[in-house]
């Protein structure tokens, strides 16, 4: 079985090796636009078949994983931000409460398509202007949806509680990924 994980994202690579998978890296080229109509907790499974759906046919002996992160508060999406002023307005909005973390995959092989998606409330502390700009100037977060890695600086000062997986915040949740591809 030969596994194509179809992600540029540092993150979703070393968890599927930590997992103990060997796979291929790929590239989908696809519009990232969820519909009015789907609601928020659906969008990151959506978009996870989204791209699995955009990538060509796959061979007898291949297994293609797809993967979206959405982070969203008040039923508001917060994707990857657009520049300093951007992140600096979504932490201002993540400070001090609690927001959805959801990262839906898609497992496709050439008989089958599995989709599914995984949440995880997460409660950040109150930020300071001064912890934003510090958070926002060494940490660069404009590839993280929410503006935030729970990686890094942010996440190991400021999170007050998970509940759910740490690895669905990262960006793949790891129990998911692993139950299916065992069962493949």
């Amino acid at each position: 079985m030969k596994i194509l994980l179809a992600s540029q994202s540092p993150r979703r690579k070393e968890l599927l090796s930590n997992l103990g998978f060997d796979f291929e890296v790929v590239k989908i080229d696809c519009e990232e636009i969820v519909p009015r109509h789907i609601q928020v907790g659906e969008a990151a499974g959506y978009l996870s078949e989204l791209k699995a759906s955009a990538f060509r046919t796959l061979e007898e002996n291949e297994v293609l994983l797809t993967a979206d992160t959405v982070v969203a508060i008040d039923n508001q999406f917060l994707g990857k931000p657009i520049g300093e002023e951007e992140a600096r307005k979504m932490l201002q909005l993540l400070s001090g409460k609690t927001h959805q973390v959801y990262t839906g995959i898609t497992i496709k092989t050439i008989n089958n398509t599995i989709t599914k998606t995984d949440v995880a409330d997460v409660e950040i502390d109150d930020l300071t202007n001064d912890e934003i700009e510090y958070y926002i100037q060494n940490y660069k977060p404009f590839d993280k949806a929410g503006s935030y890695g729970i990686q890094e600086w942010l996440g190991m000062a400021k999170i007050k509680k998970i509940n759910g997986s740490f690895y669905t915040i990262m960006g793949l949740p790891t129990h998911l990924v692993y139950k299916i591809l065992k069962e493949i």
